[in-house]
């Protein structure tokens, strides 16, 4: 994975979460105001045979999109989902999902974030089977 010393403490924060620990979450790439992460396509979270539950689907965008949110906030501050909305496009089958969030607005106390989502095949193939836009309260530090 490629990412910066100065994000270690925003992967380590995600992958410390039970949810992203059961979906098997994994880091591509972090970087000011962008996430790529991935899932893999595991049968306990697939309503057919290869095919992921919506829920999933939206864990993935959810975690992409507020992570990148997150690399915008001073030292100290975290983030939260306050609200999102996934629009499934195409199934989301393959061998794995392949997020990547990204930025669209960065205020003081209110981020708004997008991620879209990729069935990847066995090949490497992507195909975009869902996005999802979104907003992440920022909170400071307690004192």
């Amino acid at each position: 994975m490629n990412t910066s010393p100065d994000f270690s403490r925003l992967e380590r924060a995600v992958l410390a979460m039970p949810m992203a620990q059961t979906l098997g979450l994994s880091f591509r790439r972090i970087a000011p105001g962008e996430v790529e992460l991935e899932i893999p396509v595991l049968d306990a979270f697939c309503f057919r045979p290869g095919q992921l539950q919506a829920t999933a689907v939206f864990a993935a965008a959810d975690f992409a999109a507020v992570a990148a949110a997150g690399t915008l906030l001073a030292p100290g501050w975290i983030n939260a989902t306050v609200d999102a909305t996934l629009k499934l496009v195409a199934p989301a089958q393959g061998a794995l999902l392949r997020a990547r969030g990204r930025v669209l607005s960065a205020g003081k106390l209110l981020t708004v974030c997008a991620a879209d989502v990729y069935a990847v095949s066995a090949a490497g193939e992507e195909t975009l089977c869902a996005t999802l836009l979104g907003s992440a309260r920022n909170l400071q530090p307690s004192a």
